[in-house]
């Protein structure tokens, strides 16, 4: 199948999960992730009305999107990979939302360059409900003071709360968590959900889903 077949696909897939689920369709955007391919296989999707995508490089994305944007200048672009501090200047100038804020240090950097570029980005901050020691994000039990940190303190605009399940795990139960914690912290967009769970994510309430293999193929 062509990636705009695929792309219609995925959309119908989305729809019936609201439906399912008892929400609106439109509740739920779907973050097309186009890490590692070209920009040839980026502008059909584009072209058949795709307007939100995601990268995990803050490298590739400079690489690949302003020429892309000059002729579709309403794309959002979302930083979902982890970012180094190094990184934070470039990932404000050429980045719509961060998704993936998972500690102290990078949201500060982050609210100071975002202050310097006069470009307040609207995060999501990164939970790792696995408590996964390989894998970046606040410990659940740590979300309720680093959201007072990040949105009082620091002033960042925070959207809501994003995770990555363990790979070997039954998702459900750590997209449950991710809505509790949200509406614990009265936050109400939830970023959960790929290729491969992304209908159960949305059953569990996600606002945005995160597709890349089932859209764009394996890479």
């Amino acid at each position: 199948m062509s990636v705009e077949d695929n792309l219609l696909e995925i959309r119908a897939k989305i729809a019936k999960a609201a439906d399912e689920a008892e929400r609106d369709p439109s509740s739920v955007t779907l973050v097309a992730v186009s890490k590692t391919f070209e920009a040839e296989h980026i502008r059909p999707v584009i072209e058949a009305g795709q307007r939100v995508f995601g990268e995990n490089r803050v490298q590739e994305a400079q690489s690949k999107w302003p020429a892309l944007r000059e002729k579709t200048p309403d794309i959002e672009l979302h930083l979902i990979g982890p970012l180094q501090s190094n990184k934070a200047a470039d990932a404000v100038g050429v980045f719509d939302v961060i998704e993936s804020v998972d500690r102290e240090k990078i949201a500060r950097v982050l609210a100071d360059e975002m202050k310097r570029q006069h470009r307040p980005l609207p995060v999501y901050i990164q939970v790792n409900t696995g408590l996964e020691p390989q894998k970046a994000g606040i410990a659940p039990d740590d979300v309720a003071s680093f959201v007072i940190l990040c949105r009082d303190e620091l002033g960042l605009q925070v959207l809501g709360l994003m995770c990555i399940p363990p790979a070997d795990e039954n998702p459900g139960p750590h997209f449950a968590l991710l809505q509790k914690l949200a509406v614990e912290n009265g936050l109400t967009q939830l970023s959960m959900g790929m290729s491969a769970d992304f209908e159960t994510a949305i059953g569990f309430g996600a606002t945005s889903v995160r597709v890349g293999s089932a859209l764009f193929g394996t890479r």
